[in-house]
């Protein structure tokens, strides 16, 4: 398609919505740059993401709005909840099941606008087996490129980034639902995200694939997994411990970055905007021929509406954490050995450690929640309709 200049009017009435749009979120827009609040508190920057958030919702309306009855049975109330008969399981969600379904609508209910991952895709609930409810979900996906906290952590090469970053996943989400998250079960799903079951899910899934690009099959190995924290730094990694190592490694933040805050209306109009005036940055058979991602649209919409780029930089840094998987994952990831010495994660020993660590002190000092009800959580059914 061949690419047109777009008109002053055009440009100048899609440069008033984006202003106005970052102003109503809480963006300070002045002199050419875009600045988060000052003293930024967790409260904060969920109210910064509040309009992304609500965007995402609306959007979702229409797929999940006549499941939500059903789903929300798959949601406990505090009563439904004996912290004795606890017993969580992963349970890997399939294509086109109600897993999915629950995967997508618990995900609404973050604080921030969960994406739905890039590329390769994992994603697991993790379920109490004594009532069969939803305790809270794990998303994992392809990692960024380029992320320097992981990448000074792991001590590779760029030639050996490219090589092994196939063996990273990145969580997307990662956390529990009410009311298991009053019992710091997020601490729990977190923890499970290391265990055996996740890496032989992975193994299954991708052992053996072509990628796109690279056409060698890939192992089935899954040598760390990567997160960042959601609102600042993290109380729910930190202090993550299991049989004689961390857990969760605290690395560094991130430089702010992102597209949450066009992905409230504005990010259609700017890929209209993109697909007409702007050329993608690579053409590569293989990959197609269209933008390569959200940012890339936003990246090359800015400049061509006479805003700075630097506009994907909205000033909220998030704790990055490396997850390894196995005694020498560095090592590996650097491509000093060519075999994994596996943590040995089952899902028991996790839990266990985590209900003595941390549940039962909790429930000890402040008792069982007893209050929360499911239907708290209904984004669009009324409570008449949930009665019926």
């Amino acid at each position: 398609m061949k690419k047109v200049r777009p008109t002053t009017k055009v440009k100048d009435a899609l440069r008033r919505r984006i202003v106005r749009s970052l102003r109503s979120q809480g963006f300070e827009v002045a002199r050419g740059t875009v600045l988060p609040p000052n003293e930024l508190t967790k409260e904060k920057i969920r109210a910064l993401h509040a309009t992304a958030v609500a965007h995402r919702i609306e959007r979702a309306r229409d797929g999940l709005c006549r499941h939500e009855k059903a789903l929300l049975k798959r949601i406990a109330s505090a009563y439904e909840v004996v912290p004795d008969r606890i017993s969580p399981k992963l349970v890997e969600v399939a294509r086109g099941s109600e897993d999915e379904l629950l995967f997508r609508y618990a995900s609404l209910h973050w604080s921030i606008p969960v994406s739905s991952g890039y590329g390769r895709r994992l994603r697991f609930l993790v379920v109490d087996e004594s009532n069969g409810m939803l305790m809270g979900l794990i998303g994992l996906g392809d990692p960024v490129f380029s992320l320097a906290p992981r990448d000074q952590w792991i001590g590779w090469t760029a030639v050996q980034r490219k090589r092994r970053l196939r063996h990273v996943m990145d969580a997307f989400v990662l956390g529990a639902v009410p009311p298991y998250s009053h019992f710091l079960c997020s601490k729990l799903v977190a923890m499970l995200a290391t265990s055996t079951t996740v890496r032989a899910a992975f193994n299954r899934k991708y052992g053996g694939r072509r990628p796109v690009i690279r056409r060698t099959p890939h192992d089935g190995r899954l040598a760390m997994i990567t997160t960042t924290s959601a609102l600042g730094r993290s109380s729910v990694y930190n202090r993550l411990r299991f049989e004689d190592h961390r857990l969760f490694n605290a690395v560094g933040y991130t430089r702010g970055s992102g597209e949450f805050h066009f992905a409230n209306g504005l990010y259609g109009s700017l890929t209209a905007f993109a697909i007409k005036h702007c050329e993608p940055t690579a053409k590569r058979r293989r990959w197609g021929t269209g933008f390569r991602n959200r940012r890339e649209i936003i990246k090359k919409s800015l400049p061509a509406l006479g805003l700075s780029s630097e506009w994907l930089y909205h000033g909220i840094e998030r704790e990055v954490f490396t997850v390894p998987l196995a005694h020498n994952t560095r090592e590996f990831l650097r491509a000093e050995h060519s075999r994994l010495r596996w943590f040995q994660h089952s899902e028991k020993a996790l839990f266990e450690h985590f209900r003595d660590r941390w549940m039962l002190p909790r429930l000890s000092r402040e008792g069982q929640c007893r209050s929360w009800s499911k239907n708290e959580w209904a984004l669009w059914l009324k409570e008449k309709d949930l009665r019926a």
